[in-house]
């Protein structure tokens, strides 16, 4: 990995930032889905790629990898959204160790529902506050930091 070198103000600050705001941002976003749509961020997330996907559904390990999550998380998510009537499992008949998540039509209007009260409340919170400027400037860095991310494997 190289020498530690400790952070100089502007890099402990640029991280702070970003450490406190990805905490607050997750934590508010929940709290307005949740509030007005009766789902977790994770849940929502999930009938997004749903909805997005061919024939509106996506094997459980593609799912887990979008969602750079668990397969053991994700099926807890799909548990509960499964309960709940928008999203169903079904397997592959010609490969037996093949799950599928598929949305619902209730998944479908569960999400057209919950939808435009997120996007208000991401742009409130998040795209609003910023400049044009400011986040192409985030997108870029983020976008590098996530491609760091992806080479260097889990």
């Amino acid at each position: 990995m190289g020498h530690s070198r400790w952070l100089d103000r502007e890099e402990r600050r640029a991280w702070l930032a970003f450490v406190t705001t990805a905490t607050l941002l997750n934590r508010r976003l929940d709290q307005q889905l949740e509030r007005d749509a009766g789902l977790s961020h994770p849940q929502y997330e999930i009938l997004v790629r749903l909805a997005d996907a061919p024939g509106n559904e996506l094997r459980m390990s593609e799912l887990a990898t979008a969602m750079f999550n668990s397969k053991s998380k994700l099926s807890y998510q799909i548990d509960q959204l499964e309960k709940a009537g928008l999203v169903r499992r079904r397997s592959c008949p010609t490969d037996m160790r093949a799950v599928y998540a598929a949305l619902t039509d209730a998944g479908r209007e569960k999400l057209e529902q919950a939808a435009p009260g997120h996007v208000a409340a991401v742009r409130e919170l998040f795209i609003d506050v910023l400049t044009p400027a400011q986040l192409t400037a985030i997108a870029d860095g983020l976008g590098r930091i996530n491609q760091r991310l992806s080479e260097s494997g889990d």
